[in-house]
């Protein structure tokens, strides 16, 4: 056997190819971190400064070292030269909120809904009272349900994709939630090339001024969404009534929906309950086409042409067997991402798929690290902003470490069966090790069942549920074998599920923690001394007892959550917590609490005490449910009926004047609604609104306004109850006011204002909402007596701590990078 050449005999040039990849990812993110774009011509500039250099260096061997530092101002200049001529076909600002006339092409399968249709749209005109404009060319649009006179709601007719139709809509720049840890719907849509949303406007006025939705031709553009569509409506008539049954039960309409997923890739098809079980048992990557799906295709895929060609000695003297299977596999495993949708994980995997097979096919023999990095750099050179997302660094993480451990493991276990269920749990184990810490990281919670549940579910899923339902595509009834799969696994999943500590969730510590904790994960999983691995167990302690900063004692800290229109209020003293409303119900499977309040809980590691909930409309109690199960500690206080659904899921005890309590030196007191509301013979009940609950909250010390800070929850109220509080003297004087029913002309009266003075008011309400919340003479109100107007939209989360009561920390400020949302001042104004 010929020794390894020594160190000195390498060439000296080696590292020069790794620090220019390494440079193309430092470039990437560098960029990804600025707040603005610069023009255009800039990047354009430093583009061609960057190939100057980097030609002069290719001539010059002495300037090579350089390599890194020129891919670095490449990738820059490339990303922001693409990121700006994406954001200069941006939807004009004056467009917003206008009736358009828009004709265009169904670009994807559309989503239905119980009660609304979203579709995606490719542009081909549009025209603003009989002239065209300019739009961006593609839009996501929802088409809602219309009421009838029968109190009936007519459903939207049914729309196939690559049909032609011409529309009348309402659009707006994309604009979504900005809350600490949250999800960044702005960063999603940018990525899927959306550059504007809205909805369908149709009634019989409309459509007599406009003209009515018009489907104008079917046409062959976007056949593998048209097959994807007739695919997925395939697999509901055939799992929804196997053998005639009239109402099928709904673990079959469940695993119909898992089934539909792996095939077509339209997660929403998936229950949002089985979703809650994928998730705690650690196996949600594997119910939707992620990159294991792909990779794990390809394989097999590569596997059979391998064998089917060596059966034909003319087509291996062609092509080597080895060759075919390569190249097939890749382009299988595309055409597999393709029809599955073309994710952007999708699209992540093949180009990495194809890279590594490519530098095969070359006959170059890299080292593992290099292979990698040049995986990395092709994928960000085509998508800088998979930087950004958990999936790319969940993906190659894993690789990376089952690269780095595997070296020389294969020979360490025994031939057969038995041989590859020790390599597959030994790569289980590694993989979970190394990731926990950045599944932490990126999600604050764990499955700690996820080891067990993902040996059965990886083989069970990609050897038996997946070719089954693929296969169900030439033939149908093995779609039903494969729902019976799942419904087999899913059996497995909710008893896993059911354990006591399945998932355990922590507080989201900082990046440098995060960033420990994964080195530690790392140096665990290696095949290393234990005395260094042990190194690893130190790194993990900073992430692991992380713990955020609360307020001091007689001190409290106000979070006014971005739950677009409705409410929604976190209030932290040293040792409790409260949440004051819970947001609203976006639709039937999506609310604010399960979005928004329930991440947001999760990542600060918070144990509520008490949720109030001011009254019982639905944009203050629509979230309720799902803060309630992750909650199941918190008591209930609020103004809903004794028969509310709520009661169910946890008694409420009605919110009275009087109430007060004291933690930790704060002051809790409800000054409304009275103990006699709506008492006496023939009294009406109130209306929900007038039995909002006003809780006003006092840090230690507060006597006056020159004492500790003092905030003012008011709920809904209106000028009847806003002047009875005036007239019975309630403690009003506050810094902060969360204004009264989000801004409505039907509140925030003259003498209410002049009795709380407040310094500082917040506005929670949706951008660009149909009911034009703040009215413009309510917000003039406020600034007319020098108050700060802080409003959702252009803030994002509203943060105010008493001990700073001059101060609002806003997220969507704090945070702000370029393809986020600047609201323009026109924006906030009440939409027609």
């Amino acid at each position: 056997m010929t020794a390894p050449a020594p160190a000195s005999t390498l060439p000296r040039t080696a590292w020069r190819l790794p620090a220019v990849l390494a440079g193309w990812l430092l470039g990437t993110a560098l960029q990804l971190q600025q707040g603005a774009l610069w023009p255009w011509p800039a990047y354009g500039g430093t583009l061609a400064l960057a190939l100057a250099v980097g030609g002069l260096a290719w001539r010059l061997p002495q300037w090579r070292w350089l390599g890194w530092l020129i891919a670095a101002l490449l990738a820059w200049s490339a990303c922001g030269l693409r990121a700006s001529v994406f954001l200069a076909a941006a939807l004009a600002p004056q467009l917003e909120g206008q009736d358009l006339r828009v004709t265009g092409l169904v670009a994807a399968m559309p989503q239905e809904r119980d009660t609304s249709l979203r579709l995606r749209l490719q542009v081909e005109s549009a025209l603003l009272h009989g002239a065209p404009v300019q739009v961006p060319a593609l839009i996501d649009l929802t088409w809602y349900a219309q009421g009838q006179h029968d109190g009936e709601l007519a459903p939207p007719p049914a729309v196939r994709a690559g049909e032609r139709w011409r529309l009348t809509v309402r659009l707006k720049a994309p604009h979504g939630g900005r809350n600490p840890h949250g999800f960044d719907y702005e960063l999603w849509l940018w990525e899927q090339g959306v550059q504007a949303t809205g909805y369908v406007r149709t009634s019989a006025r409309l459509d007599a001024l406009h003209g009515p939705p018009q489907r104008l031709a079917a046409t062959w553009r976007y056949p593998v969404e048209q097959l994807r569509q007739r695919v997925r409506d395939a697999i509901a008539r055939t799992l929804a009534d196997p053998a005639g049954d009239a109402a099928p039960d709904a673990a079959r309409q469940r695993a119909a929906g898992v089934v539909t997923a792996l095939v077509t890739g339209d997660q929403r098809a998936i229950d949002r309950a089985d979703w809650d079980v994928f998730r705690a048992t650690g196996v949600a990557h594997l119910m939707s086409i992620s990159g294991l799906h792909i990779t794990l295709f390809a394989w097999l895929a590569a596997a059979l042409l391998d064998r089917a060609w060596r059966r034909s000695q003319r087509l291996c003297l062609a092509v080597p067997a080895p060759t075919a299977a390569l190249v097939g596999g890749v382009l299988l495993a595309a055409a597999y991402a393709l029809f599955s949708g073309w994710g952007v994980p999708a699209q992540r995997t093949v180009c990495m798929l194809a890279t590594v097979a490519l530098l095969r096919l070359s006959g170059r023999r890299w080292p593992w690290p290099q292979v990698w990095l040049l995986a990395c750099a092709v994928v960000l050179a085509v998508d800088p902003w998979a930087l950004l997302q958990p999936g790319f660094w969940l993906s190659f993480v894993a690789v990376a470490v089952l690269f780095a451990t595997d070296l020389g493991a294969a020979s360490a276990y025994p031939v057969g069966v038995a041989g590859r269920f020790y390599a597959l749990l030994r790569e289980q184990w590694v993989v979970t090790l190394a990731l926990t810490p950045l599944t932490l990281l990126l999600f604050g919670q764990v499955a700690l069942v996820g080891l067990l549940a993902n040996l059965v579910a990886i083989p069970w899923t990609t050897l038996v549920v997946t070719p089954l339902a693929l296969l169900g595509v030439l033939w149908a009834p093995l779609w039903q074998a494969a729902a019976w799969c799942v419904q087999a696994l899913s059996v497995l999943l909710q008893w896993l599920a059911a354990w006591p500590w399945a998932q355990v969730a922590l507080p989201m510590a900082p990046l440098w923690a995060g960033a420990a904790a994964v080195t530690g994960g790392v140096l665990l999983a290696l095949r290393l001394p234990w005395g260094v691995r042990a190194l690893g167990l130190a790194l993990l302690l900073p992430a692991l007892w992380w713990q955020p900063a609360r307020p001091q004692p007689g001190q409290f800290e106000l979070l006014a959550a971005d739950v677009g229109q409705g409410q929604a209020v976190l209030v932290r003293t040293a040792r409790h917590a409260l949440l004051y409303d819970a947001g609203p119900r976006y639709h039937q499977d999506s609310d604010a609490g399960e979005r928004v309040l329930v991440p947001l809980l999760r990542a600060l590691g918070e144990r509520l005490d008490l949720l109030v909930l001011s009254h019982r409309d639905t944009d203050h109690t629509g979230g309720a449910a799902a803060v309630l199960a992750q909650q199941p500690q918190a008591r209930l206080l609020g103004s809903i009926e004794a028969d509310h659904a709520l009661q169910a899921l946890r008694p409420a005890e009605p919110c009275l004047a009087g109430q007060h309590w004291n933690w930790d030196g704060v002051l809790f007191e409800v000054l409304h609604p009275p103990r006699d509301a709506g008492d006496g013979p023939g009294a009406r009940a109130p209306k929900s609104n007038a039995t909002s609950c006003v809780l006003r909250i006092a840090a230690a010390g507060t006597s006056d306004k020159t004492g500790g800070a003092v905030a003012l929850l008011v709920g809904d109220i209106e000028r009847a109850q806003e002047q009875a509080l005036v007239d019975g003297g309630a403690a009003l004087a506050a810094d902060l006011l969360l204004v009264p029913h989000h801004g409505s002309k039907s509140s925030s009266s003259a003498p209410f204002l002049d009795a709380v003075q407040p310094r500082t008011a917040l506005v929670q309400a949706g951008y660009r909402n149909r009911f034009g919340h703040p009215a413009p003479d309510v917000a003039a109100r406020y600034r007319q007596r020098g108050v700060l107007l802080v409003q959702s939209p252009p803030c994002g989360a509203a943060r105010w701590v008493s001990d700073a009561p001059l101060a609002v920390h806003c997220e969507r400020e704090a945070t702000r990078r370029y393809w986020h949302h600047r609201v323009p001042e026109a924006s906030l104004l009440p939409q027609p």
